[in-house]
C-alpha cells in the first residue's frame, strides 16, 4: 500500500533549455549538489530538473518516507511539468528511486 499525500509538491530548480534531465540526489542531499554538472548537462542543451527529494532541502516533509512514495513523488511531479521524454539519474538513494521509477512507469 502506498501512502501519499496530494497537494505536496517538490522543490526543484530548473536550469537551461532543451530535453528534461532529471537529477536525484542521494540521502542526506539536496538538488543543489548538483548545479555544477547540471550547467555543464544545461549546455548540451538539456534542461536540467535538480529536484529536492521529500524529507531534503525545500521540499515538504512527512513521517511516511519510503522509495514508494519517493517514486509516485517524482511521477506526480513530471505529471505536473508535463515530462513524459526525459533522462533520469540518480544517485545512491536517488538511484534506488529511479530504479523503481523506471520500472513502475518505463
Amino acid at each position: 500500500m502506498i501512502f501519499y499525500k496530494k497537494n505536496m509538491q517538490l522543490y526543484s530548480n530548473i536550469i537551461g533549455d532543451g530535453k528534461p534531465f532529471i537529477i536525484l540526489h542521494g540521502f542526506l542531499g539536496m538538488g543543489d549538489n548538483w548545479k555544477t554538472l547540471a550547467k555543464q548537462f544545461a549546455e548540451q542543451p538539456f534542461q536540467v530538473h535538480l529536484i529536492d527529494q521529500r524529507n531534503h532541502g525545500r521540499s515538504f516533509h512527512s513521517d511516511i518516507f519510503n522509495y514508494e512514495v519517493l517514486a509516485e513523488d517524482l511521477k506526480e511531479y513530471c505529471d505536473k511539468n508535463n515530462l513524459k521524454d526525459f533522462v533520469l539519474l540518480g544517485h545512491s538513494m536517488g538511484g534506488k528511486t529511479a530504479m523503481l521509477f523506471a520500472t513502475r512507469y518505463p
